[in-house]
């Protein structure tokens, strides 16, 4: 008896844990999804916050010019992360997921391109 609901309380974390990370991933893709709403409509990209959304959210131009980032606005993607940069190419109009391994850890980034082709995205 002990050992189902040790067993019991361990599907229970499981499924909770999987129920939280459906939940980020819905967050992420909304505001991916509104700041390219929001530019499409006229918004200027230099008006978000990086800072602003859990996780942050980044914005680069078609250079790779980071207009939007915590930490590397102003800077070159492809020469701060060549590997994130490749996996951003993949990025449509319509929204995709891209992973990537940076670091060491694998990465998921939901990435979409705006009407004027910036590219907006977020993960984890």
């Amino acid at each position: 008896m002990k050992r189902f609901f040790c067993m019991l309380s361990l599907i229970a974390v499981l499924l909770l844990a999987s129920g939280l990370q459906a939940a980020d991933i819905a967050a992420i893709k909304n505001n991916v999804d509104g700041v390219v709403a929001a530019i499409n409509k006229g918004k200027a990209a230099s008006s978000f916050g990086a800072d602003a959304f859990t996780p942050y959210v980044f914005i680069m131009d078609t250079d790779g010019k980071l207009l939007v980032h915590p930490h590397l606005a102003g800077e070159l993607l492809q020469e701060k992360g060549e590997p994130i940069y490749k996996a951003l190419q993949q990025a449509t109009t319509e929204g995709t997921w891209v992973t990537y391994l940076w670091k060491g850890a694998q990465k998921h980034t939901y990435v979409r391109k705006t009407n004027n082709r910036l590219v907006v995205g977020s993960g984890y």
